[in-house]
């Protein structure tokens, strides 16, 4: 393990090695999700064929220019990202969702700091598992 050989090297060269445990990433993902995706809808609205990003050219009317535009320009992954980041945004649902991903995401950075006050350098995996074969 890399991670494990690269503490080894620092230890050898006499780093001082502190364990600290974070929470349970649980946290992390759901307020990435919530947070990444109110980002990217409102990133992307502005690439409606008007001002930014390319215009469809099957167009009629100006609500086929944007349905048209936005279907044409934009991959499945994407279109599911907008429609939820815009859901979460959305009046009835943005306390419930955005604001509480926002406080999970003032936590998990303040366990950060807290840790950063004893520690120079933080090493940990980065993904749960190894990668795929």
């Amino acid at each position: 393990n890399a991670l494990l050989k690269t503490i080894d090297m620092l230890k050898a060269n006499g780093h001082e090695i502190v364990y600290k445990n974070l929470l349970d990433s649980k946290f992390d993902i759901a307020a990435y999700y919530i947070i990444a995706t109110a980002e990217a809808s409102t990133n992307l609205s502005r690439y409606d064929g008007v001002r930014y990003g390319k215009r469809s050219e099957n167009i009629q009317n100006l609500k086929e220019m944007y349905v048209n535009t936005r279907s044409e320009g934009f991959g499945e992954e994407v279109k599911r990202r907008i429609l939820l980041g815009t859901f979460v945004l959305s009046s009835g649902y943005y306390d419930a969702y955005y604001i509480k991903a926002q406080k999970a995401r003032a936590f998990i950075k303040a366990k950060y700091e807290e840790i950063l006050q004893d520690c120079d350098l933080i090493f940990m995996p980065v993904t749960p598992t190894t990668a795929f074969k």
